[in-house]
């Protein structure tokens, strides 16, 4: 019997001595083997699955892009923002107005969705250079109440309370009407809207909004242009929450205020909580756990509630916002790390097994 141990690598605790190995990210034949095997499940899954479990599919998707765009904004900046549903809304009605009005085809309305929320972002960040902590959250959380504003007031652009309905996409003719359809645009876009976030952090860019999080005057030491770097963080974090937003227009066909709410806004704020402040990875956990989480709260209540609709309904909907209130209390104080913390702990224990940690 033979074997082989790593001696340079992540295994071996011991730093690349070059900049190609540094950059390498799939720098082992795991995580290449890794990366293959998801991108065939997520290729396989649609044909194996029923039609809900696709539709859960597509909205923990548009929840991931949307969430890993706070998590640039919160967990990799430092800035935290409580309004981050308002740039979703801003992407869905921006995309729905080119779709409706204007009819542009979805590659176009989709981009431009983002673009919208990127240039209200870089408004709403402004105030960023002057104030943080509590006060940027309370401007944030202004933005929030205007964009609702504005959404039920502004009727001849956003129809108001009722909003509007969204045409299908369509792709060389083929409209994307259903959720199996929808699925091959929504999971293509997540899947490189993570690659890119992923990658953002292993450039300049990336590394100074880390710099800022850690110590902004001394960021700004270093060189580091603070308004510069704080309304990129923003103008990125809006992005993608438009994209996201973009994508449920096409998704929900239909756009309203109801939809992106300030209870919208601390249900991703608890995700990243949940999955782990600056990490891609926990923005992922932390967004497929919350979409689970109203699932098997919906079973539980259903259990317990027999036949009885209406007192299903009242017990979901107080025991919904109680377990996202015990959920970041809970992790905050047991996990503040995240989901992620745990993921990497049996990583590595994995990686060193039978040997103790």
């Amino acid at each position: 019997m033979s074997f082989s141990l790593d001696l340079v690598g992540p295994r071996a605790g011991i730093a690349p001595s070059n900049y190609r190995a540094t950059a390498a990210w799939l720098d082992s034949g795991e995580r290449r083997l890794g990366l293959a095997l998801l991108l065939g499940l997520l290729a396989l899954f649609p044909f194996v699955a029923g039609d809900y479990l696709v539709y859960l599919a597509c909205v923990a998707a548009m929840t991931v892009v949307s969430v890993i765009g706070l998590n640039i904004l919160t967990g990799y900046t430092g800035l935290l923002s409580i309004g981050h549903a308002a740039f979703n809304g801003i992407g869905a009605y921006s995309c729905a107005v080119a779709t409706v009005k204007f009819g542009w085809p979805f590659w176009l309305a989709v981009p431009f969705g983002g673009l919208m929320a990127a240039f209200a972002g870089l408004i709403v960040g402004l105030p960023s250079l002057r104030i943080k902590g509590l006060y940027l959250a309370i401007a944030t959380l202004a933005a929030q109440y205007l964009f609702l504003f504005a959404a039920q007031h502004w009727e001849s652009v956003t129809g108001g309370d009722r909003g509007f309905q969204v045409a299908p996409a369509s792709f060389f003719g083929i409209r994307l009407d259903s959720d199996m359809r929808l699925y091959w645009l929504i999971m293509p876009v997540t899947v490189l809207m993570c690659l890119a976030a992923h990658n953002l952090f292993r450039t300049r860019i990336g590394r100074s909004f880390i710099a800022v999080r850690e110590r902004d005057y001394s960021a700004e030491v270093l060189g580091i242009d603070l308004l510069r770097t704080k309304l990129l963080a923003f103008a990125i974090a809006s992005f993608y929450a438009g994209i996201a937003g973009a994508l449920m227009a096409y998704f929900f066909k239909v756009v309203n205020p109801e939809q992106y709410t300030f209870t919208a806004s601390i249900f991703q704020l608890t995700a990243i909580i949940v999955g782990g402040l600056g990490s891609v990875l926990g923005s992922i956990l932390g967004a497929l756990f919350m979409v689970a989480v109203p699932e098997i709260l919906k079973a539980v209540v259903s259990a317990l509630a027999g036949a009885d609709a209406v007192k299903g309904a009242i017990m979901l909907a107080s025991a919904r916002e109680l377990v996202f209130g015990l959920l970041i209390v809970g992790f905050l104080l047991f996990e503040p790390f995240g989901l992620a913390e745990i993921v990497r702990r049996a990583r590595v224990s994995l990686q060193m097994w039978p040997f103790k940690t």
